[in-house]
C-alpha cells in the first residue's frame, strides 16, 4: 500500500480526513439472530479485537452495551424498538431515507471527548441477497467495519475480506489487517482529523514489512 492508499481509507464524504478507534473495551450485544449466529458474530468481533490488541468486556460501566447490532427484515421494524429513538436521534426520518435508498446496512458512531469511539450502532436489513452471505463472512465484515471509522468509499471497489482458495475460508485481507493493527499502536492517537495521520500509519506498515 502507498501513503495515498492508506489516506483514501479514511476520507469522509466531504473530502476531509477523519479517523477514530475505540477508546474503551467493546461490550457487544446482538439482536435478531439465533444463538448459533450470535456466537459467530461475537467470535468475529473477538478475532478482530485480538488482532489489534484491544479488549472486549461483558458490560460497559457507562452504557451497559456500547456496540449494538440489529438484524431485521424491514427498516420499519426499527421504529418499534423501545427507546431506540433516544440512541439514534431523528430515527423516523433516517428510516425513511434508508427505505428510499433500498439500503441494506447502516452504522452510527458516538465519540468521547478525546474523539475516540464511545459507542457504535449497526443495522443490517437481511433481504434475500444479504441472507445468502455466509454468517462468518457477514460477521467478520461488520467487525472490521466497526473497529475504526472508515471513509464511505474505503471498500467501495474492493472488499476488506478475501477467500482462501484451498479452504474457502473467509479472512481479513492482510493489508487491511496491517492498517488496523497500526491504528491501534499505543503510540498512535485515538482520533485524527489531519491526513498526516495516514503517513504515520504507513510508516508503521513499512516497519512491519521490513521486520523491524
Amino acid at each position: 500500500m502507498t501513503p495515498q492508499d492508506v489516506e483514501k481509507l479514511f476520507i469522509r464524504a466531504d473530502g476531509s480526513y477523519g479517523f477514530a478507534r475505540w477508546g474503551r473495551p467493546i461490550a457487544p450485544v446482538v439482536f435478531g439472530v439465533e444463538e448459533a449466529t450470535l456466537r459467530t458474530v461475537k467470535g468475529a468481533l473477538e478475532a478482530v479485537v485480538t488482532l489489534v490488541g484491544h479488549q472486549m468486556a461483558e458490560t460497559d460501566p457507562e452504557l451497559g452495551s456500547n456496540l449494538m447490532m440489529f438484524f431485521f427484515r424491514e427498516w420499519d421494524e426499527l421504529l418499534a424498538v423501545p427507546d431506540l429513538e433516544r440512541l439514534i436521534p431523528d430515527l423516523a426520518p433516517l428510516v425513511a431515507r434508508l427505505k428510499a435508498a433500498d439500503a441494506t446496512q447502516y452504522r452510527a458512531f458516538r465519540f468521547d471527548n478525546a474523539g475516540a469511539i464511545q459507542a457504535a450502532f449497526v443495522f443490517l436489513r437481511m433481504n434475500k441477497e444479504m441472507a445468502q452471505i455466509p454468517a462468518e463472512a457477514l460477521a467478520l465484515g461488520e467487525a472490521v467495519q466497526t473497529i475504526v471509522t472508515w471513509g464511505p468509499q474505503a471498500f467501495a471497489d474492493t472488499s476488506p475480506l478475501a477467500i482462501v482458495p484451498d479452504s474457502g475460508a473467509t479472512v481479513l485481507r492482510p493489508e487491511i489487517a496491517a492498517v488496523i493493527a497500526a491504528a491501534y499502536d499505543r503510540m498512535m492517537p485515538p482520533a485524527a482529523a489531519d491526513a498526516s495521520h495516514a503517513l504515520r500509519l504507513f510508516a508503521r506498515l513499512r516497519l512491519d514489512q521490513d521486520g523491524n
